[in-house]
């Protein structure tokens, strides 16, 4: 299956528009999730690059996290890890181009829990890392029992990123499968009202 065009994408408009919908989301989730009583690291970053990828299959896809970081970061600003954050975002971004081409049910639906698991723990490993580097040895004593503690002290905030990755990040690949259902449906439609 080759990657959509730009051009594909103007006549498959419903694509990004639902892409754009999911940021709008992501930000509007990012922002109020405290009001909401969510847990601390509940986030759809991670679904939502992998609706985008799905969606687009274009490499803009990648784009989805930043889009979802910058807006919300705007909204309620970022912490001294801000450069351990962003990165570790653009690679989920990165990752999420693996994954736009599998199609088949089972196969987006693993491929799915893989991504959410995966973007977890480089979200979880690179940010805790993050404290432990830029701490000056305040936080976390530049040793491997420091860079240990610093892990052990994320865990708490490691559980409800990798819960909510395991439930938001399939929901993502349903989606991008009703859509890729409904185009079908459309062009049988079309092919038998031409007949």
């Amino acid at each position: 299956m080759r990657d959509l065009t730009f051009s594909d994408l103007a006549r498959r408009w419903w694509r990004p528009a639902v892409v754009v919908l999911a940021v709008v989301g992501a930000v509007a989730l990012r922002r109020y999730k405290d009001e909401l009583g969510l847990w601390p690291n509940v986030e759809v970053l991670t679904a939502t690059a992998f609706l985008a990828a799905g969606l687009l299959r274009n490499r803009v896809a990648a784009v989805a996290p930043f889009a979802v970081a910058a807006a919300s970061d705007l909204l309620i600003g970022n912490t001294s890890i801000l450069a351990f954050t962003w990165s570790a975002w653009a690679v989920i971004g990165l990752g999420s181009l693996l994954v736009r081409r599998v199609r088949g049910g089972w196969r987006r639906y693993v491929a799915a829990l893989g991504f959410g698991v995966g973007g977890t723990a480089v979200f979880y490993l690179w940010t805790n890392f993050g404290v432990w580097a830029i701490g000056d040895g305040i936080w976390y004593p530049h040793t491997w029992g420091g860079l240990m503690a610093s892990y052990a002290a994320g865990l708490p905030f490691l559980r409800p990123q990798l819960l909510a990755n395991l439930a938001f990040v399939p929901v993502a690949a349903v989606v991008v499968s009703l859509v890729e259902r409904a185009e079908r449906a459309r062009v049988a439609a079309d092919t038998f009202a031409r007949a």
